[in-house]
């Protein structure tokens, strides 16, 4: 019986809802989430969850905060004045942008807050701190990727920053 293991693609269909219900992703109606065991492509307890599982087999998990995406972090919150907003822009909270760090990196963001004088924007995970519980299946196992990935794709795959996503580190 085939079984997950380090260094192993692993493709799995999943459904992520947080504890009031909602679902906040899942692969229904798309090809399976497939990773590599090991390679850092998962949260930590997701990639725990899927250890030693059989091809084929099903669970269900809940993750704390810590074992997820962490807590909601304070500090991730930054503001800055209105006027170093470009013209073009129109912020609205809740509006998901790309900051760019002095040394060109783009960092993804959330408006938090905005009013005449500043817009406030949070850094933090929009899961974190936040439990989340999963629905898995193992649906392949294979020492070779079965799945063509152009970047780190959609759906429960990483972003290019690895910040959202159900798997991402």
């Amino acid at each position: 019986m085939q079984k997950v293991e380090n260094g192993l693609f692993i493709s799995v269909h999943y459904k992520g809802t947080l504890d009031n219900g909602d679902v906040f992703d899942s692969s229904e109606g798309r090809p399976p989430l497939e990773v590599q065991m090991g390679a850092g492509q998962l949260i930590k307890g997701f990639e725990a969850a899927l250890a030693d599982m059989a091809l084929n087999e099903k669970k269900t998990f809940r993750l704390t905060p810590e074992e997820a995406y962490g807590p909601r972090d304070s500090k991730r919150m930054h503001s800055f004045a209105r006027a170093d907003v470009p013209p073009e822009m129109d912020p609205q909270v809740g509006q998901a942008i790309a900051l760019t760090t002095p040394d060109g990196q783009q960092v993804p963001a959330r408006i938090a807050q905005v009013d005449d004088e500043q817009v406030a924007v949070d850094l933090n995970h929009p899961l974190a701190g936040q439990a989340l519980t999963f629905a898995i299946e193992v649906v392949g196992i294979s020492p070779t990727a079965t799945q063509q990935h152009a970047g780190c794709g959609g759906g429960c795959e990483c972003d290019a920053d690895k910040k959202s996503g159900c798997g991402c580190s």
